[in-house]
């Protein structure tokens, strides 16, 4: 038996995939395209998409545990849903679903209540699962680092309230932590949930200052303006995601991003090593920017 790991080639599916398979598990990576992506040895690629039942319904028969992630799309609960039902069908009792903090908290944003939406069906069938609850990602800030760098503003509208903005490579080893623990129980466990916090709280003013120390030239804090945000967004992508990203910066704003108190050590414990810092990941940032080849002209 083994696990599979659906959202393999993204950012923290693959760090899953490497955790897993530096662990000795036996680890299927679930993916639409085949030979998009490299895998540890030892890794079985397996090809389908989680809006076809068939082979959806074909990479469950095999494994014991799953890790369930869902990009941020129009049909994302439904895929979550179907995949959920569809473990059931196949007897798997193990199983990791990364939602995201304040999921039932943030409720007029659409991804958010999204996930929320299958928490309560984790809990109504009494799924035997672990459920992530990650804060806002480190690596979101790949988005706007050209502009940061480029222009000397931090864009995103995160506000004074906080944000215990959390590291992908913390968040994925978490989520190894958890599917091993699972995988190796010899009983189903009890269903849990889990806040992955990193150990800070951010404003967008403490952000700018970080990014200016590192830089050695200052960086300004562009404001709480989340119609502007939205506005650069859409430039960019999909007007609704845009939209999305909008009402979740509003509601940062408000409710700010942190767990309950004492979370940070627990996850810290849990995965057995210090929580990676803000400051740490905008140095090794910058690191990559610099090292990366000049465009050919």
């Amino acid at each position: 038996m083994s696990i599979l790991v659906t959202g393999a080639t993204g950012t923290i599916g693959s760090l899953v995939v490497q955790g897993l398979a530096s662990a000795g598990a036996q680890v299927s990576a679930f993916v639409r395209t085949p030979g998009k992506q490299s895998f540890p040895t030892g890794v079985k690629e397996v090809v389908g998409d989680l809006t076809d039942v068939p082979s959806l319904r074909a990479a469950l028969s095999s494994v014991r545990t799953l890790f369930l992630l869902n990009a941020v799309t129009p049909d994302e609960v439904t895929q979550a849903l179907v995949a959920l039902n569809l473990a059931r069908e196949a007897g798997i009792e193990r199983v990791v679903y990364l939602s995201v903090i304040h999921a039932d908290k943030f409720t007029n944003v659409p991804h958010f209540t999204g996930k929320h939406t299958v928490e309560r069906m984790i809990e109504s069938l009494d799924i035997p699962a672990t459920i992530l609850r990650p804060a806002y990602f480190m690596q979101n800030e790949r988005m706007v680092q050209q502009v940061i760098q480029g222009y000397g503003v931090y864009p995103m509208p995160i506000g004074s309230t906080g944000v215990a903005m959390i590291d992908a490579r913390d968040i994925a080893d978490a989520a190894v932590a958890e599917l091993l623990r699972r995988d190796g129980a010899p009983a189903p466990l009890p269903r849990t949930t889990l806040e992955l916090v990193g150990p800070e709280l951010l404003t967008g003013e403490s952000v700018a200052k970080i990014w200016s120390a590192a830089l050695g030239r200052e960086v300004a804090y562009g404001g709480d303006d989340v119609a502007a945000f939205e506005a650069q967004m859409a430039g960019q992508g999909p007007s609704g995601l845009a939209y999305d990203m909008r009402l979740m910066m509003a509601g940062i704003q408000k409710f700010g991003m942190h767990g309950a108190a004492g979370a940070a050590d627990r996850l810290q414990a849990a995965i057995g090593h210090p929580l990676r810092k803000y400051g740490d990941f905008v140095k090794e940032a910058i690191a990559a920017s610099q090292a990366a080849p000049s465009p050919v002209r």
